[in-house]
């Protein structure tokens, strides 16, 4: 069940790079594993061996001493290999930012509609990214910035934790906040 293809546009292509296979296979002396067990042979008995099984001869560890070679269904291996990327894929938790823009002077008002905002981002999971934009001459305000960054922290204390305290970046004081773990 050798893999012979007359061009190079089959759906294994990429794969076929990573791995050499049968023929391709240009080490002299290769160690193969197989159901049996290993053992060290020239290529041309382990392609044979390969053809007998009905399988593939491929090169696992091109780097290895002699190189490493098994002997499996090579369609199925890089099926097998596929999947398990995509269950690895699947596994990542994808990290969700919110911006929540304000200025040196934000009124109360202002305040707790922008905190309502951010405490449905943490419960939601979503890292909150606060910031005070200082516009013009208002940098002179700073203190006030950071005051109000605290006081967002401080009411948002039960829904999450405060990862980057307030630090002036250009123009923007900037406070991260992780969602508290469930």
């Amino acid at each position: 069940m050798a893999i012979k293809r007359k061009n190079n546009r089959g759906p294994y292509r990429k794969q076929e790079e990573a791995h050499k296979v049968n023929e391709r296979i240009t080490a002299p002396k290769v160690r193969v594993v197989w159901d049996g067990g290993a053992e060290v042979m020239n290529v041309k008995d382990a392609l044979r061996k390969a053809e007998e099984a009905e399988l593939d001869l491929v090169e696992i560890s091109p780097n290895a001493d002699p190189p490493v070679c098994k002997i499996i269904d090579y369609k199925k291996f890089l099926f097998e290999q596929k999947k398990k990327k995509k269950e690895l894929k699947s596994k990542q938790s994808k990290v969700v930012i919110k911006e929540i823009r304000m200025g040196p002077n934000t009124e109360d008002h202002d305040f707790k509609f922008k905190l309502k905002h951010a405490q449905s981002f943490l419960k939601d999971g979503a890292k909150v990214k606060a910031y005070v934009f200082f516009k013009g001459r208002s940098i002179v305000f700073k203190d006030r910035g950071e005051i109000l960054l605290l006081k967002f922290a401080q009411e948002l204390e039960e829904y999450g934790s405060v990862e980057q305290l307030p630090k002036l970046e250009g123009k923007k004081m900037i406070m991260m906040i992780n969602p508290k773990k469930k």
